[in-house]
């Protein structure tokens, strides 16, 4: 399920994020070089945001164990809720951005994969609850919470796209960057716990494709 999710964040961090930030950046530039380097400069904060976050949120990985403030005082199972939540806050953004200049080519396949791509998210938060003794009740009610870190992302990319001229490609680089650096930092490391490899591969390949088919089809 974890595997399908991070497909379908490439993929629109690809399709939906990256491609419409260069022709956006293309449109204001005139300048296809300066469009990429505009992107790419989001990109690098994408990526900045998220290590800050990864620095001061505590969570764990599956090599270099736990991180951040107070990690080890905290249960496994809750530091993996941690990171789930944490990067629901760049697809968030990516949803507030995709949305700024009203454009529903872009905005609703993106929309469509993240809340598509969810659904497996809060069925894992969910389970891993369940492992601890949790209630079903108690469980389902935390990953939905889980998941309020995406409205206040939305927020906060919608502002970002909207106070310059140059803010919205900037901003659809930097959802992508922050989304693709949580899938390669959190969610694969993930996945391929305990020897499982091939299903999580074979689940982001099929996350992949379906994205890509969204964005062709409602795109």
């Amino acid at each position: 399920m974890l595997g399908f999710a991070a497909g379908m964040m490439l993929a629109a961090s690809s399709f939906s994020l990256i491609l419409p930030g260069i022709e956006a950046a293309q449109a204001v530039c005139g300048n296809q070089l300066l469009a990429a380097c505009v992107v790419v400069s989001g990109l690098g904060l994408g990526v900045a945001l998220m290590v800050g976050l990864d620095r001061f949120v505590p969570h764990e990985h599956e090599k270099s164990g736990r991180r951040g403030p107070e990690a080890k005082r905290i249960n496994r199972v809750w530091l993996f809720v941690l990171a789930i939540t944490l990067h629901n806050l760049p697809e968030g953004m990516a949803i507030g951005v995709s949305f700024a200049n009203g454009d529903m080519k872009v905005g609703l396949p993106l929309t469509t994969a993240i809340a598509i791509q969810d659904i497996p998210e809060g069925l894992a938060v969910a389970l891993a609850l369940r492992v601890t003794g949790i209630s079903a009740l108690r469980a389902a009610l935390i990953a939905v919470g889980s998941g309020l870190m995406e409205p206040l992302g939305a927020i906060v990319g919608l502002g970002i796209s909207s106070s310059f001229a140059l803010g919205y490609p900037i901003a659809l680089g930097l959802a992508a960057g922050a989304m693709i650096f949580v899938v390669s930092h959190e969610v694969i490391p993930e996945t391929h716990r305990n020897g499982h490899e091939t299903p999580a591969t074979l689940g982001l390949m099929l996350g992949f494709g379906v994205m890509m088919f969204l964005d062709t089809a409602l795109g």
